[in-house]
C-alpha cells in the first residue's frame, strides 16, 4: 500500500506542477499549453486511481490490483510523458503515447477484473 501511495503522491504533484506550467509558461503557445494541460489532467486522474489501488492492495490484494497500479504508472510515464516531451519540443513525434493510452485502458480493465477475482477462503 505504501508504494502505491508514494507513487500517487509523486504523480499528483507532477500533474499539478505541469498544470501550472501549462497555464503560465506556455501562455503564448496554445498547442503546447493544450498538450501539457491534457497530460496533466490524465496524470492527475490516474494519481487518484492509484489511491484506489493502494486501498485495494491492502484490503483485497490480488494480481489484477497490482497490474492495474503498474499499468497506471506505465500509462503516466508513456502517455503523459510523451505529451510533455512534445510540448517542450524535446521530440517532434513519439510512438509511445498510444502505448501509454493502451496501458491506461488495460489498467482500468484490470481494476474491473479485481472485482471478479476471489481470494482463497473469501465467500464475498
Amino acid at each position: 500500500m505504501r508504494l502505491w501511495l508514494v507513487l500517487a503522491g509523486l504523480s499528483g504533484a507532477v500533474a499539478v506542477a505541469m498544470g501550472a506550467v501549462a497555464a503560465h509558461a506556455f501562455a503564448g503557445d496554445t498547442v503546447a499549453a493544450g498538450l501539457v494541460d491534457k497530460a496533466a489532467r490524465y496524470q492527475l486522474m490516474h494519481a487518484l486511481a492509484l489511491i484506489g489501488v493502494a486501498v485495494l492492495a491492502e484490503r483485497r490484494p490480488s494480481w489484477p490490483v497490482a497490474a492495474a497500479g503498474s499499468l497506471f504508472i506505465i500509462g503516466s510515464l508513456l502517455f503523459c510523458g510523451s505529451l510533455y516531451a512534445l510540448a517542450f519540443h524535446w521530440v517532434t513525434a513519439t510512438p509511445l503515447a498510444p502505448v501509454g493510452g493502451s496501458s491506461f485502458i488495460l489498467g482500468w480493465l484490470c481494476l474491473g477484473l479485481a472485482g471478479l477475482v476471489r481470494r482463497v477462503g473469501d465467500s464475498r
